[in-house]
């Protein structure tokens, strides 16, 4: 590292940190870098930034004039470009100079924006696999330039010599690494060749690999690691054409048969790319990674935050100009143009949504099968959306599984739960009953139901609430529930440990003994006046409990139409009576299926050896 240019221990002198080499690498490799093999990106983006700097000084020249040249055979790993190169103070200045980028001097700040790299450490990623590091160069801006050779080793020290332009005849540079042993991993032959290709398929500059055995090509030596174009930048014939290469190359990148591909193109910031909309449902929340290239350069195979996260039906592929990525250049920079791709790219998704709407009926309907949630969750907060694909959205209702276009010409009047268990408690007899019910338990399903009258101006939408469902139960005659009177007293009895009320009533289907209506609001509500009562006591205690008797409770109708029911209402032996309701109570709470306390499980099991017990004394 270069010296302080005064004496350290001059009074008032400034000084310059002293860089620990081998103590950055090691923060580099576990803080920075994701894995040691950034090392052969790095190599490879600064021979790219080179070949786009000589093109600038160079306009006229043929793109693919200028190339990059890779070689590993087991020994040593080189990367050779036919770029700028670099003069002797260029060398003191970039490559002695922790954080320096050639990419930053003045002479060329105003390009900037052609290049991958902006931060001036890549160099030092080299020492996660050796532990020195040669360089020779030649610049391409002073004719005859001599070359220039570069030694630094990972204890801090370099070396710089010149030598003449004969130790390289044409401008460029060459980076060799010496792989240390515990390196291997990333330095063999065949896996230098698959990063390249990982991180290198759509650089636009011509890149090959040699691994010293390559058959030769037109070019001289090695294979083609990008041998073409990125596959949205080709012609076809046709447009089918096209989208089936597309698709195939969504299927080879990501590893399934895209059910469509989305073309994405935002010329603004030179973004290209496509959308791979996955053919199988996808668990709430997840979001998948997307591929994200910047100038050609793989920059992140994760990049969740390209698209919003309603977008987790699809996974993407892109290249672009104008994306800023981190120091590690392993992710995006989170600034006003990311923001403004995310938008735009999420406006790409609606419009195919929208096309599919329109003109592909089968393509919508597969979609919507494998992905209603994601379109749930946008119809939610985009009002096109939800006009455009409400109808068509499947929701879980008493007619089963069906849309609420169709539900609605059914039933004027549209009653949706608060609760997946609440619809469960009153599916059955709600049917029996006329009522149209739709479960409105799952996410996004009960405020979408509520926005229907937007599309179907003469459709109704209410919560379902136990007084409209009660109401639709037929009462018992006088006498009948006269004869139950006392039954009905001793269930009551029994049941108040769980605020429960009985009623007697006829309903449908005759096979349901009893229907418990409880909402998850009332029983919360209980057992915040049940906590509260308990831990006031005294006076306080004593008001609460009163209040506590206005808390809504829970109602266990019996079905008279049940020849079970009938048959219990008869039970004149008190104790045989109320074990029977705390059985008719747990048989109705375990079909709501809603999670049970610790108390109703101990009461089923309870009822259960009882009713056991009594029937064995009466066998004996």
């Amino acid at each position: 590292m270069p010296l302080p240019d005064t004496a350290p221990n001059a009074p008032g002198a400034d000084r310059t940190f002293q860089v620990d080499l081998r103590g950055l690498v090691d923060l580099l490799s576990h803080h920075l870098y994701s894995s040691p093999r950034v090392y052969l990106r790095e190599l490879m983006q600064n021979a790219v930034d080179a070949l786009t700097a000589r093109h600038a000084l160079e306009p006229a020249a043929p793109a693919d004039a200028f190339g990059v040249r890779l070689y590993a055979d087991g020994s040593v790993v080189r990367v050779e470009d036919d770029g700028v190169g670099l003069t002797e103070a260029d060398v003191h200045s970039f490559l002695a100079t922790i954080g320096r980028s050639s990419k930053r001097a003045d002479r060329i700040a105003e390009q900037r924006g052609d290049f991958i790299g902006q931060f001036g450490i890549g160099l030092l990623s080299c020492f996660l696999v050796a532990d020195e590091i040669h360089v020779l160069s030649r610049s391409a801006r002073t004719p005859d330039a001599p070359a220039v050779e570069w030694r630094g080793r990972g204890d801090g020290s370099y070396t710089v010599r010149t030598l003449p332009a004969s130790a390289r005849p044409r401008p460029g540079t060459t980076v060799t690494l010496t792989p240390r042993a515990d390196a291997g991993e990333w330095t063999r032959p065949a896996q230098v060749h698959a990063l390249a290709r990982h991180f290198g398929s759509l650089l636009r500059h011509p890149v090959t690999f040699d691994d010293g055995t390559t058959a030769g090509t037109a070019d001289g030596p090695g294979v083609s690691v990008n041998p073409e174009p990125a596959p949205w930048a080709r012609t076809y014939p046709t447009p089918g054409a096209r989208s089936r290469a597309l698709a195939a190359y969504g299927e080879d990148v990501f590893g399934f048969k895209p059910l469509d591909t989305i073309e994405l193109d935002l010329p603004a910031v030179g973004l290209k790319g496509i959308a791979c909309v996955l053919p199988e449902t996808v668990p709430a929340g997840r979001r998948h990674g997307h591929r994200v290239h910047v100038k050609g350069m793989l920059l992140s195979e994760q990049a969740e935050e390209i698209l919003p996260e309603w977008a987790f039906f699809v996974r993407c592929v892109v290249d672009a100009e104008s994306l800023r990525p981190t120091a590690s250049r392993e992710s995006l920079y989170e600034d006003d143009t990311l923001a403004a791709v995310r938008d735009a790219l999420a406006e790409r998704l609606r419009d195919w949504i929208a096309r599919a709407a329109a003109s592909d009926p089968e393509l919508l309907g597969r979609f919507l099968q494998a992905h209603h949630l994601a379109v749930k969750s946008l119809a939610v907060h985009d009002d096109e959306i939800l006009r455009m694909l409400l109808p068509w959205l499947p929701f879980e209702t008493t007619d089963g599984n069906a849309t609420l276009d169709e539900f609605a010409r059914t039933h004027r009047t549209v009653l949706v739960t608060s609760s997946v268990e609440e619809f469960r408690q009153v599916a059955a007899i709600a049917s029996a009953a006329g009522l149209g019910v739709v479960n409105g338990g799952y996410t996004y399903d009960r405020e979408l139901v509520h926005r229907l009258p937007e599309i179907r101006p003469e459709a109704t939408v209410a919560d379902l609430d136990p007084a409209t469902l009660t109401a639709h139960l037929d009462p018992v005659d006088r006498e009948t529930e006269l004869a139950a009177a006392a039954y009905l007293a001793q269930a009551r009895d029994a049941l108040a440990v769980f605020d429960c009320d009985v009623a007697l009533r006829t309903f449908q289907p005759v096979s349901a003994p009893a229907l418990l209506i409880d909402s998850r609001e009332a029983r919360h509500e209980r057992t915040r006046s049940q906590l509260a009562r308990e831990q006031e006591g005294g006076l306080w205690g004593d008001i609460l409990g009163a209040l506590r008797q206005e808390a809504p409770r829970a109602q266990l109708i019996l079905n008279q139409l049940n020849p079970l029911v009938r048959t219990a209402v008869s039970i004149d032996e008190p104790e045989l009576a109320r074990t029977s309701a705390e059985a008719l109570y747990g048989q109705a709470a375990m079909l709501s299926r809603r999670p049970l306390r610790p108390a109703e499980s101990s009461l089923i099991n309870r009822s259960f050896l009882d009713l056991l017990a009594h029937a064995l004394r009466k066998d004996s």
